[in-house]
């Protein structure tokens, strides 16, 4: 058991999370984003809802150093600006949030080390993470 009580204790986002590299990135998807074939899926789901994507984010945040931060586009027009306001709280004013079509999204997810599979049915709330570095 981790000595913190705040800390991720999901043991296999834990071990993906310690083994990325600079520049390497981790989704975290809405219950309806596709995870390509060949990237590894960490399935959170319960049930809508459950986990929240802002949930699931914060405690990432709390164990990755992010450099930046990919959206989509249409996460800016959705839920009134939501997505960003739920990076702006869990990642703080200085990551930068670069802004790609959907569809662009969905195909760099297949570029990813993982993709983190929330119980979120809020349309659009995925964002890719790379990884920054503590130095």
């Amino acid at each position: 058991m981790k000595r913190q009580s705040d800390a991720l204790l999901h043991a296999e986002l834990t071990a993906v999370i310690a083994a990325l590299g600079h520049g390497e990135s981790l989704v975290v998807a809405d219950a309806g984003l596709p995870v390509p074939a060949l990237v590894r899926r960490i399935d959170l789901a319960v049930r809508c809802g459950v986990p929240t994507f802002a949930d699931v984010l914060r405690a990432i945040a709390g164990e990755l150093v992010v450099e930046s931060v990919v959206i989509a586009e249409e996460a800016d027009d959705a839920e009134d600006g939501r997505l960003r306001t739920i990076l702006l709280g869990a990642l703080g004013p200085s990551v930068p949030t670069e802004l790609i079509p959907h569809d662009e999204l969905k195909r760099r997810a297949g570029d990813a080390v993982a993709v983190v599979r929330t119980g979120e049915c809020v349309p659009y709330q995925n964002a890719i993470l790379v990884a920054g570095v503590s130095f």
